[in-house]
């Protein structure tokens, strides 16, 4: 098979969909751009003149995973309980985690020296929080949970995101029941603190009256 010669849409894509795929197999100590090009059966001049450098192949790598990241959350319906929902949205941000470590590392843990996330790559992170914030909202406007909505999501957000490296890791247990079992109690804790009879609780611990 010849190597692509063209500097096109379809040579970006396909260079692109090459590091994904070599990050998850060999890990981000084994990337390089000089290997990405290899892989791709492409040129590494090709892929300098198509992403200016190694760092502006990842920053595409770590576009490419809050795509992917999107369109799992897209296909999501939302039902009429939304305190479900909010856990469906959860259970699909692990399950992404948990079928792409090593891009989900990309994405939110920052493994490239040379590549730092300006405001483009941030507004793409943002875009996951607002997700999860509609959904806390909807959890709020119905009075299953209170506080603030972008709190709550990015304390969600967060939870999610440890429980996913634990899980990618082997730390979270050694059987599937076990891992569940730890994901679920983590997410209900949280939730179930939040929720306004909780809330009432420690404002009269506290001699608020709030309540």
């Amino acid at each position: 098979m010849p190597r692509a010669k063209q500097r096109t849409e379809q040579l970006r894509g396909h260079i692109v969909q090459t590091a994904v795929a070599m990050l998850a197999a060999d890990g981000v100590g084994a990337f390089t751009t000089r290997k990405v090009a290899e892989q791709a059966r492409t040129s590494p001049p090709a892929v300098y003149e198509l992403f200016g450098d190694k760092a502006g192949l990842v920053r595409e790598v770590f576009f490419e995973g809050f795509r992917l990241l999107g369109e799992r959350f897209g296909r999501l319906r939302e039902s009429d309980d939304p305190r479900t929902d909010l856990i469906r949205a959860v259970q699909a941000f692990r399950v992404f985690g948990r079928d792409n470590p090593v891009l989900a590392q990309v994405m939110f843990s920052r493994p490239f020296a040379d590549f730092d996330p300006g405001p483009a790559e941030l507004e793409a992170g943002a875009t996951t929080r607002e997700f999860i914030v509609h959904r806390v909202r909807r959890c709020i406007d119905a009075g299953v949970i209170d506080g603030n909505e972008t709190d709550i999501a990015h304390a969600l957000l967060a939870l999610a995101q440890g429980l996913a490296m634990q899980e990618a890791a082997g730390w979270l247990g050694s059987s599937r029941a076990s891992v569940n079992r730890r994901w679920d109690l983590a997410v209900r804790a949280l939730l179930a603190g939040l929720s306004p009879a909780q809330g009432c609780a420690s404002n009269q611990a506290s001699d608020d009256g709030a309540c």
